[in-house]
């Protein structure tokens, strides 16, 4: 059987730390990346192929020349605020990009297909630890894009038997430990990085959205999961395929979260700096708690968020913020 694994979106934050894992466990990962978001930077650990997924002819030609055992794919704009201003790019994009995907792989016979989509899929359930079998509302274009792409794999599974993982979760943070590869947005987003560039100095400061909340310290509560702990999953989602144990979902999650308080007071333990501060006010539509369960994972695939803590997550993202980053 071959151990070459189509790695859409590669060159990314999560895929990059996949192809890490994956040519560890043996694989050969070879990265499909239009480098968009992505960063050639990234692609270290095996082949790179250089194309968009609206791309049929281009797709043929990577399935044909590598003939790979399975798809792991990544690749897909994941801003929820850009998708509700541009939707029409986010369908463009992650649906029928996902669509030509599908069909190609279906084309060249490859039929697993390991999919990262998100617990945005579950829109607004605040207060509630998510499983597999809570209903689907998306709230935003990116979360509707990733139930479509879901709904999608189950069309495919019952008319050309293509069997599928799919895998959501909600927030991610951490780094390589080795530092190979990191998280390297332009612009940023995310909190935790955001929150070291104003340790660093890099802005002025960390705005706090909101501090009265119905929490411990009045700040609202997200799930984070190390990305090393995210792509381990990943992997055992595809040799789950590869024993032939069928179609699946599985949500990852630490089942309890972190407020944005604990966060900053971790990174000011683990940087020894001080995190500056502004508190501003909530934004429209926020929620007071959004985690995920893993429980399923964890009985099925033997998944563990082992680095899934607070104090790894920020000393893996630190040690990577001080050195690492990408030129295109």
């Amino acid at each position: 059987m071959s151990t070459t694994i189509l790695v859409t979106g590669g060159a990314g934050y999560i895929g990059s730390h996949a192809c890490k894992v994956l040519a560890r466990a043996g694989y050969t990962p070879v990265t499909y990346d239009s480098l968009t978001t992505g960063w050639r930077d990234a692609v270290k650990f095996g082949p790179f192929e250089e194309g968009d997924l609206l791309d049929r002819e281009r797709l043929d030609q990577v399935f044909a020349a590598y003939r790979p055992a399975a798809v792991m794919h990544f690749a897909a704009l994941s801003q929820v605020g850009e998708s509700m201003t541009d939707p029409g790019t986010y369908w463009r994009n992650n649906v029928a990009g996902s669509l030509t995907l599908i069909e190609a792989a279906v084309a060249a016979g490859c039929l697993n297909f390991v999919f990262s989509s998100t617990c945005a899929t579950y829109g607004d359930q605040d207060g509630v630890v998510l499983d597999e079998g809570c209903a689907q509302y998306p709230l935003n274009a990116y979360g509707a894009s990733k139930r479509a792409i879901e709904d999608m794999l189950e069309n495919f599974e019952a008319s050309h038997g293509l069997r599928h993982v799919i895998f959501r979760y909600f927030n991610v943070a951490g780094a390589d430990p080795d530092g190979e590869v990191g998280e390297f947005h332009r612009p940023e987003t995310h909190l935790i990085p955001l929150m070291l560039d104003a340790v660093d100095g890099k802005r002025d400061a960390l705005t706090i959205f909101g501090t009265d909340y119905d929490t411990p310290d009045g700040t609202c509560v997200r799930d984070y999961v190390h990305v090393m702990d995210l792509v381990d999953a990943h992997v055992l989602g595809l040799k789950w395929l590869q024993d032939d144990k069928g179609s699946r979902v599985f949500n990852l999650g630490t089942g309890t979260g972190f407020t944005v308080r604990e966060v900053v007071n971790s990174s000011a333990a683990v940087t020894n700096r001080e995190v500056p501060i502004i508190e501003g006010d909530r934004r429209p539509g926020d929620c007071v708690a959004l985690v995920s369960g893993s429980t399923r994972a964890g009985q099925e695939l033997g998944w563990q968020p082992a680095r899934s803590t607070l104090d790894a997550m920020i000393t893996d993202a630190w040690r990577w913020h001080q050195t690492g980053n990408y030129e295109r």
